[in-house]
C-alpha cells in the first residue's frame, strides 16, 4: 500500500514538472513571438512609411516634412526644433509623383535603367565565373589549391573601399575609367561567390563523382549535369545577394565614372534636392521593386542555399 502511495506521489510530481515546463515553453514562445512581430515592425516601418508617402502630393509632404529638408540662406541645414509628423496614409491619394517619374521625367528612369545596365551583367558573369573556379577548387586539390583560396578569402575580408584605389589605377591602366567596363571588371571577377559556391560545392560526395567516372562521364558532364543541379541553391542565394549588393552601390560609380549620366539610380537618390523632396518617396519606391521581386522569387532558394548540410536528394 505504502508503496503504491509513493507512485503516486512520484508520478504526480512528473506530471507538475511535465505541466510546468510545458507553461514555461509556451510563455517562451510566446515572448520569442513578440520579441520578433516587434523587431519585424521596427524594420517594416521605414519601407512602409516610404510606400505610403509616395502617395501623397507635394503640398502634403511639404507640410508634413518641410521642416527636415529646409535650407538657411547659404544651403546650410535648418536645425529641426519640433516633432515632424509621421503619417502613413496620406489624406488624399495623389499619383502626380509617379507620373512626374515614368512619363513627365525621363531622367529618372534612364538612372534606373543605368542601374540595370550595371548590376545585371556584373550578376550574371560572376556567378558564370564563380561556378566555373568553384568546380576547380572542388575537383583538385593540393597546396597549390589551398593558397589560392586563401588568398581568395583574404580579398573577400577586405571592404571594398581598401581595394577601390587599386581598381582605379588599373581601370586608368587598361583605359576604360567613365565607362562601364570599369565597374563591370571588379564586380565579375568578386571573390565572393566563389567562396560560398566552393563551400557549397565541397559538400558534394565524391562518390557521385566516382559513380559518374565509372559511367564513362568526363569533366563537362559531371560539371554540367552533376555539380551544377546540385548546387542550384546556392547558386541562386548567391544570385540574390550579389544583385541586391550591386543594385545598393554608391562608391564604385562615384569613383570611377566621370560622366553623370551613366550613373545608377542608387547614386541619384542621393542628389534629388530639396524641390523635388515630393517625388524622393515615388522614385525610392521604384528603386525598391526589382529587389523585392527578386527576393520573392527566390526566397525558397535562399533559404534552401542557406540550410542545406550536404548528400544528395532523392
Amino acid at each position: 500500500m505504502k508503496k503504491e502511495l509513493d507512485e503516486e506521489k512520484q508520478n504526480r510530481k512528473f506530471a507538475r514538472a511535465g505541466k510546468r515546463k510545458k507553461i514555461a515553453k509556451a510563455v517562451g514562445l510566446s515572448i520569442a513571438t513578440l520579441l520578433t512581430a516587434f523587431i519585424s515592425v521596427i524594420f517594416l516601418t521605414p519601407i512602409v512609411l516610404t510606400i505610403t508617402n509616395s502617395f501623397m502630393s507635394a503640398s502634403e509632404m511639404a507640410s508634413n516634412y518641410g521642416a527636415i529638408f529646409a535650407t538657411t540662406a547659404n544651403g546650410g541645414r535648418k536645425f529641426v526644433s519640433e516633432l515632424v509628423n509621421l503619417k502613413f496614409l496620406p489624406d488624399m491619394v495623389s499619383f502626380s509623383q509617379y507620373g512626374t517619374v515614368l512619363l513627365r521625367s525621363p531622367e529618372y528612369l534612364l538612372k534606373f535603367w543605368n542601374s540595370m545596365i550595371l548590376v545585371v551583367p556584373i550578376m550574371i558573369f560572376q556567378l558564370l565565373v564563380a561556378a566555373i573556379a568553384s568546380y576547380g577548387f572542388y575537383r583538385y586539390k593540393g597546396k597549390v589549391r589551398g593558397f589560392i583560396f586563401f588568398a581568395y578569402i583574404i580579398l573577400m575580408l577586405m571592404p571594398y573601399q581598401v581595394t577601390l584605389v587599386p581598381n582605379y589605377l588599373v581601370s586608368d591602366w587598361l583605359k576604360i575609367l567613365d565607362t562601364y567596363w570599369a565597374i563591370w571588371l571588379p564586380g565579375i571577377f568578386s571573390p565572393f561567390s566563389v567562396y560560398l559556391i566552393t563551400k557549397y560545392m565541397n559538400r558534394i560526395p565524391i562518390s557521385c563523382i566516382e559513380a559518374a567516372q565509372i559511367d564513362g562521364a568526363g569533366e563537362l558532364q559531371i560539371f554540367f549535369r552533376i555539380c551544377l543541379p546540385l548546387c542550384k541553391g546556392i547558386i541562386m542565394s548567391t544570385a540574390i545577394l550579389v544583385f541586391i549588393d550591386y543594385w545598393n552601390m554608391v562608391e564604385q560609380p562615384l569613383i570611377l565614372l566621370t560622366d553623370t549620366e551613366k550613373y545608377p539610380l542608387s547614386v541619384y537618390l542621393s542628389k534629388i534636392n530639396s524641390g523635388e523632396v515630393s517625388l524622393a518617396f515615388a522614385v525610392a519606391t521604384i528603386y525598391m521593386i526589382p529587389t523585392l521581386l527578386v527576393f520573392l522569387y527566390g526566397e525558397e532558394y535562399l533559404v534552401e542555399g542557406i540550410t542545406y548540410q550536404g548528400g544528395v536528394k532523392a
